[in-house]
């Protein structure tokens, strides 16, 4: 039976053209969701849009279409997101502010611009993808893992905000995921031995973007309407 109840309601997914964003938007799309990919890069997707997170302007123009092309947006899941790797004392101040532009004040910027409409519906569902990174911390992405910390922070309090007017607000920190950006990171030199990392995952395998969309598609249903402010790690047990 499914879980999802998806009436047709409308999805945005950020960062929707790749890796985890893809993977939710695959799945939420199977489910019968009306799915809309906000993304720096163009797609040939039906109903995708250029949008930078950081820019709000840019950010209402394509709400206002998805709006008119799909209809009110029920469901939004904060996918968006840039990683960087740096000794802290060698972050310039501008590097620090645009890790912390894409990943926490994108993050605000969506929910600030299709709140309203989900309280004016009296039922929404936000998922914020955050990272596992933010459990322990790690070296050299000190300005991730604070705009990750503040999106969990974020997600919180939004669901004590809101959870009156029928809206659920929960995160997602994932753990260590086969995605086009952890690939990247890998050919730089900044994962170290994945082999090792995998072998210290208690699943004994790395996580696939899949697994994360499994995992939004239950906390976007009419049947997760009753867990909100929860961080949920899918994270093959690294962290617990």
């Amino acid at each position: 039976m499914s879980t999802t109840n998806a009436d047709q309601k409308v999805a945005v997914v950020t960062g929707g053209g790749s890796g985890i964003g893809k993977a939710i938007v695959d799945r939420l799309s199977a489910d019968g969701y009306r799915v809309a990919i906000f993304d720096l890069q163009a797609s040939e997707a039906p109903h995708s849009y250029v949008v930078d997170v950081t820019d709000r302007a840019q950010i209402d123009a394509a709400l206002k279409s998805v709006n008119e092309e799909l209809g009110p947006v029920a469901i939004l899941v904060n996918s968006a997101g840039l990683d960087g790797f740096k000794p802290f004392l060698k972050i310039s101040f501008e590097q620090w502010q645009r890790v912390i532009n894409v990943n926490l004040h994108g993050v605000f910027h969506m929910i600030q611009a299709v709140l309203p409409e989900m309280i004016e519906a009296g039922w929404g569902r936000i998922v914020n993808i955050s990272s596992s990174s933010t459990h322990s911390g790690t070296p050299y992405m000190t300005h991730y893992v604070s705009a990750k910390s503040g999106v969990n922070g974020l997600t919180k309090s939004l669901a004590l905000e809101y959870g009156p007017a029928g809206v659920t607000v929960n995160a997602i920190p994932p753990g260590f995921i086969d995605t086009p950006m952890l690939r990247s990171a890998e050919q730089r030199g900044n994962l170290g031995d994945i082999e090792k990392t995998i072998a210290a995952t208690p699943v004994r395998r790395i996580g696939k973007p899949e697994d994360i969309a499994a995992t939004c598609a239950f906390l976007v249903s009419e049947e997760a309407g009753y867990i909100t402010g929860q961080i949920i790690g899918v994270n093959g047990g690294r962290n617990t």
